[in-house]
C-alpha cells in the first residue's frame, strides 16, 4: 500500500488544474488563478519556517477550508506534517475525498499544496505533540500499512465519531493520534481507537442540523450520510463529528504537553 502524492514542485500547476481531491469543499471546476497559487505558496513557506522552530518532526496543522462559523466550527480539515530527519522536506499526510463520489484515499502534500483547495481563509493551526506522543506518530508515519489499517475509504463529510461505518479527514487524524497517545494499550484498528477516544473524554462536536437540511445533503451529496449516527441524536437534530476545534479542545483537557498556536494568513 502506498500514499497517493502531490509534491513536487513541478506538479504544483498541474496539480491546480486536475481532478480535486478534497476534504469537504465544493466541487466547482474553477481554474487556479496565479494569485490563488502564489498565496498557496507564500502561506506553504511561511508554514515550513513556523514547523522548522517547532522542536519537532511532527506536527498537526488545521486549514480553515470554508465558512462553517454557524456552527462555531473555524478549522475544518486537518493533517499531519511529517520530516523524515531536520535536513528533509515537510510532507502532509492526510484523508481526502475524490470530488462528487463518497471515497477517500491517503495523500501525501506538500505544504503548498495543503493550501491550494480555495480555502475561505489563509489561517492556520499548528498541535505540536509531546515528544512520547511524537516519536510514536513517527512510527506510524513511517510505516504506511499501519495508517492504512486506520483508513476506511467510505468516505462521510459528517460521520458519526464513535461508528466504524465511514470516515471523514479530522477522524482519520484523531484515530491515528490515539493510536500514538494509547500508552495502556495497542491501538491497531479503528475499533480499537474509537473505544481509546471514549474512555479518554473525548467529546465530538454537536451540530445542529434539521431534517430537511439532512435530507437535502444526502439527496444531493455524494458525500454526506447520516445512517452511522445514533437514532436518539440524529431525530433531535444533534449531529456528532470530528472536528478540529473538538481535537484541538480534547488535546487541551488532556493536559499533556501538546502547543498549540494558530496562524494569520495573509490574502
Amino acid at each position: 500500500m502506498k500514499f497517493a502524492t502531490r509534491v513536487a514542485a513541478c506538479a504544483l500547476i498541474a496539480a491546480a488544474f486536475a481532478a480535486p481531491a478534497q476534504a469537504g469543499q465544493s466541487c466547482e471546476d474553477r481554474p487556479m488563478t496565479p494569485a490563488a497559487l502564489n498565496e498557496a505558496m507564500g502561506t506553504g513557506r511561511m508554514l515550513m519556517g513556523e514547523l522548522n522552530d517547532s522542536g519537532s518532526d511532527v506536527v498537526l496543522i488545521g486549514r480553515q477550508g470554508q465558512d462553517l462559523s454557524k456552527y462555531r466550527v473555524k478549522y475544518t480539515h486537518l493533517g499531519i506534517a511529517f520530516r523524515a530527519a531536520p535536513n528533509q522536506p515537510w510532507r502532509v499526510y492526510e484523508l481526502l475525498n475524490e470530488c462528487g463520489t463518497a471515497r477517500s484515499e491517503l495523500w501525501m502534500d506538500g505544504l503548498a499544496n495543503f493550501f491550494l483547495d480555495d480555502p475561505f481563509t489563509l489561517d492556520s493551526i499548528m498541535l505540536v505533540p509531546p515528544p512520547r506522543v511524537a516519536a510514536r506518530l513517527a512510527e506510524y508515519l513511517r510505516s504506511p500499512a499501519l495508517l492504512h489499517g486506520l483508513h476506511e475509504p467510505k468516505y462521510n463529510m459528517v460521520a458519526y465519531p464513535f461508528s466504524t461505518k465511514y470516515q471523514n479527514s479530522n477522524q482519520w487524524v484523531l484515530e491515528v493520534v490515539a493510536a500514538a497517545m494509547a500508552s495502556d494499550v495497542k491501538v491497531q484498528n479503528r475499533e480499537q481507537a474509537q473505544s481509546w477516544l471514549k474512555l479518554a473524554g473525548y467529546q465530538p462536536t454537536e451540530l445542529n442540523i434539521g431534517p430537511l437540511t439532512r435530507l437535502g445533503g444526502r439527496i444531493v451529496k455524494a458525500n454526506i450520510a447520516f445512517d452511522d449516527h445514533p437514532s436518539a441524536l440524529r431525530f433531535s437534530d444533534r449531529i456528532n463529528a470530528a472536528t478540529v476545534d473538538s481535537i484541538t479542545a480534547f488535546l487541551r483537557k488532556r493536559d499533556e504537553g501538546w502547543k498549540i498556536r494558530e496562524l494569520r494568513g495573509k490574502r
